[in-house]
């Protein structure tokens, strides 16, 4: 299944792989509640389904961000959309269709990335320009 949303805002690519990490997940979307383990690519979150290994990946104009021991294979990106100027969160499972409890927590999901990735003028603009030594974000 996928499930998908536009987030009106302009962030670009490379704003998206630079200040949306795993640390700052729950600021980005209110159904991650926490993040309990955090490295650069990978952690561990506690989200609306339980406590997950995750795993952050760029890719061209954003990023991918899978869940590895999710029993439904759940991914979603984060991706510029330089035609629209928005954002657009893509979110899939590994089956066809599910239960509707489910279903609707994944389109809640998805809708928490919306509202979160819309709050983010005031949270880039809060966060400043990227320190000194700091990486640009990269894909391949």
């Amino acid at each position: 299944m996928e499930f998908y949303s536009r987030a009106a805002v302009g962030l670009s690519a490379s704003e998206i792989q630079r200040h949306v990490r795993i640390g700052n997940l729950p600021d980005w979307c209110a159904s991650i509640e926490k993040v309990l383990a955090q490295g650069r690519e990978r952690g561990e979150i506690y989200c609306v389904w339980g406590d997950f290994r995750i795993h952050r990946e760029m890719i061209r104009d954003g990023l991918r961000f899978s869940l590895p021991g999710c029993p439904n294979a759940l991914q979603w990106t984060v991706t510029a959309d330089g035609a629209t100027g928005q954002v657009v969160v893509h979110c899939t499972i590994n089956r066809p269709d599910h239960d509707p409890d489910f279903v609707e927590s994944i389109e809640r999901f998805v809708l928490d990335w919306k509202q979160g990735l819309e709050a983010a003028p005031a949270r880039i603009r809060d966060a400043g320009s990227p320190q000194p030594g700091e990486p640009m974000p990269w894909f391949g």
